[in-house]
């Protein structure tokens, strides 16, 4: 019998590889799935997710806000900055007003990080015309360079970015996980996992429980998985990885809990009520 072919995308970064290190090495029964792994910069998944392309894929909470119709979000493997986040970096220390008419290098407009930012310069007053800045997309690692640079006034960074961005010379601006965590109480929902809906509810259901278990195996086999997470490491020592990667696979990646789903939902409505997602997005997470 032939198995069913599951494709799924994630990011070529140390938690990600380490979320997916059972799957990824044969270390769960998978019955008649075969999981195919296909790694990609996220911006390029959401991409890839707006077209359907993937039965699975990482994706950026905020461009699940376009990807009702399709996917559901799964109840594990989310990326939860809790009191940490995506960093708004420059070469001197700026304050936030400053930012306006300047040059903002991001990683994606999708990415959950531009969602974020475009929260903090709404409640800023810099997302009128005159005000706002002007945003460059760049790959999420050319940008911390750019901003040393000075090809750019600010850098928006992700990844381990959060963790390196001294050794370029650069000043943290705002960590946007600890300003989100300040304007709602909540941990700020970046990246989750999708499941496409046409799937249907048994091999749905199937999926979510091997995703889990893979978190879990990681988790409970810690020094295993972060050997294979560490060659995703770009500058890293394998203490920064495993502080890396203990901000992102951890009990929030087990499950979102009901904290976590408020935190999705508040995030979304947030950028509605802001006027940067067109539409309510009415979330739906998958059995």
């Amino acid at each position: 019998m032939d198995k069913l072919v599951i494709r799924v995308g994630h990011s070529p970064d140390p938690d990600d590889a380490f979320m997916f290190y059972a799957l990824t090495h044969d270390k769960l029964d998978t019955g008649n799935l075969t999981f195919r792994h296909e790694l990609q910069d996220i911006e390029t998944l959401n991409q890839r997710a707006l077209r359907g392309e993937l039965e699975v894929s990482a994706v950026s909470i905020h461009a699940y806000a376009y990807l009702l119709d399709k996917y559901a979000l799964l109840p594990s493997g989310c990326s939860m900055g809790d009191r940490y986040g995506p960093m708004i970096v420059g070469r001197e220390p700026t304050a936030v007003a400053d930012l306006a008419g300047k040059t903002i290098a991001v990683p994606g407009k999708l990415t959950t990080a531009f969602l974020t930012l475009q929260l903090l310069l709404h409640d800023a007053g810099l997302l009128t015309d005159s005000a706002a800045p002007r945003v460059v997309v760049m790959p999420f690692d050319q940008i911390l360079p750019a901003t040393a640079a000075g090809h750019c006034d600010a850098g928006l960074i992700i990844h381990e970015g959060q963790l390196t961005f001294h050794n370029h010379g650069l000043h943290l601006m705002v960590d946007l996980g600890v300003w989100w965590q300040g304007k709602t109480g909540l941990p700020l929902p970046l990246g989750g996992n999708v499941v496409r809906r046409d799937l249907g509810s048994a091999v749905i259901s199937q999926v979510s429980r091997l995703l889990r278990e893979s978190i879990r195996y990681a988790l409970d086999h810690r020094a295993e998985a972060l050997d294979y997470a560490l060659q995703y490491g770009r500058d890293l020592d394998r203490s920064l990885a495993d502080r890396f990667v203990g901000m992102y696979v951890n009990d929030w990646t087990l499950d979102y809990g009901p904290r976590g789903r408020e935190a999705v939902r508040r995030l979304l409505a947030e950028g509605h009520r802001a006027g940067v997602i067109p539409e309510p997005a009415n979330v739906e997470f998958a059995d």
